[in-house]
């Protein structure tokens, strides 16, 4: 099954400041690690960037760029967005489709939005999903810490079985193309 790894929203401004996804350097290492495992492969890697029109993630802000320490090549693709769903009113499926890809390796930020919905929509649209179970992350929120949102997401997302195509969570020395 041909597979491509959607790297979503590893943005510097989700990276730094009071609102900082946690620990941005270790799961920007094991992207890392799967990026480079999908390109030895030559398996497609498709960055999705999260874009406001003013504000927080303004298109071309130092805040929008892809966070520092992410290793990117020059084959790399990259989708912007501007709705948690990388898929909508984009043309991330378009280019999935034209490469083939029938398998998405999913990993980023934030766990419980863009990360959440598009698994579900990935699913929705009948790829099945390899969630890189130590390759996602979140800053928590007022009532769980981001260690419980990245748990409660690779539970959750992994017990999914409606829409026909299911989330396997596998941590990032698993994976494999």
């Amino acid at each position: 099954m041909t597979s491509a790894v959607l790297v979503i929203d590893v943005q510097q401004g989700l990276c730094e400041g009071e609102g900082a996804a946690f620990d941005c350097k270790g799961t920007i290492a094991r992207i890392n690690q799967v990026t480079q495992k999908a390109r030895a492969a030559r398996a497609p890697v498709l960055f999705i960037q999260h874009e406001s029109t003013a504000g927080y993630l303004e298109h071309g802000s130092d805040a929008w760029q892809i966070a520092n320490g992410v290793a990117l090549d020059p084959a790399d693709l990259k989708i912007r967005k501007t709705t948690p769903d990388a898929f909508l009113g984009t043309e991330l499926e378009s280019t999935l489709r034209s490469l083939g890809i029938e398998k998405l390796i999913i990993c980023g930020m934030h766990s419980e939005f863009c990360v959440d919905t598009t698994t579900r929509r990935a699913l929705a649209l009948g790829f099945p999903v390899t969630l890189v179970s130590d390759g996602h992350t979140s800053a928590g929120n007022a009532v769980i810490t981001a260690q419980q949102v990245i748990a409660h997401h690779n539970t959750t997302l992994s017990n999914i079985s409606s829409f026909g195509p299911r989330v396997q969570p596998v941590p990032t020395d698993s994976i494999e193309f």
